[in-house]
């Protein structure tokens, strides 16, 4: 009967304030995430919190109609929380064009050509495509999108999310031509007739913007409502919104008034939203549902675009060293204004340079506002989004002012094939750098980047622990002393992110009144060989005691 309840609720979308089920969980190794006392036998959840958690043979009494779950050997967790990751995009992505593990050029245009011909009308808009393991070995072209849907305008995102392969009515629909000078913190690349690619990088995305047909209300509540039916699949029982456009905030807050936010989601706002948020202020609605009170910035691109901005030149493209997106002059203020505005900031910075940077600027600005000018006066928590390659002279940043890590581990079990290329032997020493900054005290929040990854929390723990990719491929001297122990990446998708979100009192571990955020899987994380964690599945996903997902 639970199961049927629970995939019922699952499929006519949970409310945010859906009556919390009580119910009691056992069956199954319980880990609490608590150091003390890190494993139970047995949880109760009353009116949505943890009631009592412990040995079977302490259970206190439970009332006949409480129904009990049995996990079937199924291993219980604090509710996993993405880090990092782009709703709308996770959504987006069940609805256009997906070329996620395309294996060719040609691979990737036979399925431009099949999704052409069963969508004749209207631009085609895709993603997920990356080059770095195709026999190709380079960048989609317009020339390759013409001959695979002659006619049509095609955008066709690279998997970072920092560059997108424009076709030729694209292009002519954008006006870009020859001599089309790129944006601030962009490109655009040209052949040797000196005519675009197609190609456009990081800012120059700006350039076709215009012709994203995801403008349409329903079309988008619909990509919503498709985000939330995967991550709770995946386990999931929150999200930290990166990006989120400032003009959906409302949509999402509705949809949780609606009954249509069946996860937790954290808010870290595009900076048009800025000001705005700053006026009015920290929002939280749905007690606590949907939450936005950051505001995420840029400070460089990708490193498989070359758009992450390093001090020394890319080792395989000598000619330049990245992409800066904003400078100290105009980033400095708006740091200041957050910070008086009682609004957490996030910073996007993958290159050694772009962290640097970020670092000094918030130690700028955090000079700047003394702690009787801020709300919450020395707690701002700020973030360094991916902090993916770092100088070690620089770590000292993350412990001393300090500053939470946000990082995505599946990156470094895909940027293995590129990376070392990218950056040659020396920078790989502050690349991917967990173990480093754990060592350190610092926070280091785990996420996916879904869409960028595949966005499994599972894939995440397994790259968190074994820094290798799912064949078990770590490439030479892949600097496995960055992984991290098992207990360390528990802690990086459950009691870190609550912390990053300002609600370590409420979530991340399982404790006697605490929300009853949970996330079963069908592998013993604490336990299982290091290979068979990917293999798994979740089988459980309960947020605010009521049970949002459920295997069959």
């Amino acid at each position: 009967m639970i199961r049927t309840l629970a995939l019922t609720l699952l499929l006519a979308g949970v409310a945010a304030s859906a009556e919390a089920q009580d119910m009691l969980i056992k069956g199954g190794p319980i880990y609490t995430g608590v150091d003390a006392a890190p494993t139970a036998e047995a949880v109760l959840v009353r009116d949505g919190r943890i009631a009592w958690v412990g040995a079977l043979s302490d259970q206190p009494a439970v009332p006949t109609e409480v129904p009990t779950i049995d996990l079937k050997g199924a291993a219980l967790f604090p509710g996993f929380t993405d880090g990092h990751a782009h709703l709308d995009g996770i959504g987006w992505r069940e609805l256009t064009l997906n070329l996620e593990g395309s294996a060719s050029v040609a691979d990737a245009m036979a399925r431009l050509t099949a999704w052409a011909a069963a969508h004749p009308e209207g631009p085609i808009v895709g993603r997920g495509w990356i080059e770095t393991r195709w026999p190709e070995a380079r960048f989609l072209t317009a020339a390759d999108l013409d001959a695979a849907a002659p006619g049509r305008v095609v955008l066709l995102g690279r998997a970072d999310g920092h560059a997108v392969v424009a076709s030729t009515p694209a292009l002519a629909a954008a006006g870009i031509v020859a001599s089309t000078v790129a944006p601030s913190g962009g490109e655009i690349l040209k052949g040797p007739d000196g005519k675009p690619t197609g190609l456009l990088v990081d800012a120059a995305e700006q350039l076709v913007a215009g012709l994203m047909p995801q403008a349409d209300p329903a079309a988008l509540r619909e990509a919503y409502r498709a985000g939330f039916r995967v991550e709770a699949a995946y386990g999931w029982t929150g999200v930290h919104f990166m990006s989120a456009p400032w003009k959906d905030i409302p949509l999402l807050e509705d949809m949780a008034a609606d009954g249509e936010a069946p996860l937790r989601i954290y808010n870290s706002v595009t900076p048009d939203g800025a000001a705005e948020l700053i006026a009015g202020g920290p929002r939280n609605v749905a007690d606590g549902r949907i939450i936005t009170r950051a505001i995420k910035y840029y400070a460089d691109g990708a490193l498989g675009s070359r758009g992450a901005a390093l001090f020394e030149p890319y080792a395989d493209r000598p000619d330049t060293t990245g992409l800066m997106q904003i400078t100290e002059q105009e980033i400095v203020p708006l740091y200041q204004a957050a910070l008086r505005g009682g609004i957490q900031v996030a910073t996007h910075a993958i290159g050694d340079r772009g962290n640097a940077s970020v670092a000094e600027w918030y130690q700028q600005a955090l000079a700047g506002v003394a702690p009787g000018e801020r709300p919450d006066g020395a707690d701002v928590r700020w973030r360094i989004e991916h902090a993916q390659i770092l100088r070690p002279a620089d770590y000292h940043w993350f412990r001393d002012l300090p500053i939470i890590a946000s990082m995505q581990p599946s990156h470094a079990i895909g940027d293995l094939y590129f990376a070392p290329a990218r950056l040659g032997d020396a920078r790989l020493d502050g690349a991917y750098a967990w173990r480093s900054l754990v060592d350190l005290g610092v926070i280091v929040v785990g996420g996916s980047d879904a869409p960028v990854e595949r966005g499994a929390p599972l894939i995440e723990f397994y790259a968190a622990v074994a820094r290798a990719d799912l064949e078990g491929h770590q490439g030479p001297d892949w600097r496995p002393n960055e992984a991290v122990d098992r207990a360390t990446a528990l802690k990086m998708f459950t009691l870190w992110p609550a912390y990053a979100s300002f609600r370590e009192a409420e979530l991340g571990t399982i404790e006697v009144g605490k929300r009853a955020d949970l996330t079963a899987f069908d592998v013993d994380l604490m336990t299982a060989p290091v290979a068979d964690i990917p293999k798994g599945k979740a089988t459980l996903t309960v947020v605010d005691g009521v049970v949002v997902y459920r295997a069959d």
